[in-house]
């Protein structure tokens, strides 16, 4: 086949259309524009690019539409491109985002990072987290103090992204109506807590991350990470870093479902190449944010009985709500 053919179906045909043939849906809670998460059980296929790319988000597996099919079906090259090209056609399902991505070259990341001013007591960004997704102000006012959350735009916020000499190189972006990550950022790890700390508390974002130091009550002695879903060489070797410290361990606290299973077997596999001990620790529900809030709301609840059931007093009549 001559290379204008190839570059033809390349085209023509985007990696949704060949995941969806073979069975992956789109994760709509997990995608973002610009990277549209597809699973198929416990396997996931990030596509990117608007559909001409693709990742796999736990091992270095990437390429373009005639890798992916060559990977999913075993194939050799050639054979991928003759398998691609009979979807000459055929019309996948459209994926979430259609806005075209800029073509502004992004600023410097950290300049971008410096810009935004740190979460106020009632700012968006606090609100957002303390309201929306119940981080007691004590964690937010910790992230604040190590200068790793800022205010994003519309109401979302920002949790850094740093490497091993605490440079910011990126930032995972959260809101009420948007998640992704800095345009041009790197991602490593998310970093809660004492640097030096030898309890290491992996988490797959920001958010669960500080849901966790919540639930633990910022337990002196751990450090609270977060990959941002993501599993770059630079997040390994950041990793491997930490965990080969003497005395360090490992705690796997990744989400209850069959991404986070696979996603701590990777991690216990790293810590066992520095003979660092690691543990699984699974959330009781989907993951440590949703527990945070339903124990908030089972507070409340409990709350709201006891004081339903005992006789109004004025001391409890003036007390606040």
């Amino acid at each position: 086949m001559k290379r204008e053919e190839i570059e033809k179906i390349r085209e023509a045909v985007s990696c949704a259309a060949v995941l969806e043939e073979a069975g992956f849906a789109v994760d709509i809670k997990e995608s973002t524009r610009r990277s549209v998460k597809f699973r198929r059980g416990a396997e996931i296929v990030i596509v990117t690019h608007e559909g001409r790319g693709w990742f796999d988000p736990l091992s270095d597996d990437r390429g373009d539409v005639f890798g992916l099919m060559a990977l999913l079906e075993h194939l050799t090259f050639s054979d991928a491109v003759d398998r691609v090209g009979d979807f000459i056609g055929y019309k996948s399902a459209p994926l979430i985002w259609k806005k075209p991505l800029s073509e502004v070259k992004p600023a410097d990341i950290l300049a971008r990072w410096q810009g935004r001013r740190l979460p106020g007591s009632g700012s968006g960004a606090w609100r957002y987290l303390c309201w929306m997704r119940a981080i007691p102000t004590a964690i937010l006012r910790a992230a604040i103090d190590q200068g790793i959350v800022r205010e994003g735009p519309f109401g979302s916020m920002w949790a850094a992204h740093t490497d091993s000499a605490g440079l910011v190189v990126g930032w995972e972006e959260r809101g009420p109506d948007w998640r992704g990550f800095s345009t041009g950022g790197s991602k490593v790890l998310f970093r809660l807590g004492a640097p030096d700390a030898p309890r290491l508390c992996v988490t797959e974002a920001a958010i669960d991350a500080m849901s966790l130091a919540a639930i633990e009550n910022l337990q002196d002695g751990s450090l609270y990470l977060s990959t941002g879903g993501g599993w770059s060489p630079k997040t390994e070797a950041a990793l491997l870093k930490l965990l080969a410290r003497p005395g360090t361990h490992l705690v796997c606290a990744t989400d209850a479902n069959s991404q986070g299973d696979a996603f701590a077997r990777r991690l216990q596999a790293l810590a066992k190449q520095v003979d660092c001990p690691s543990v699984r620790l699974r959330p009781p529900a989907d993951d440590w944010n949703v527990v945070l809030q339903e124990r908030k709301e089972k507070l409340k609840s409990e709350g709201g009985e006891r004081r339903a059931a005992s006789p109004p007093t004025g001391s409890r009549e003036a007390s606040p709500g």
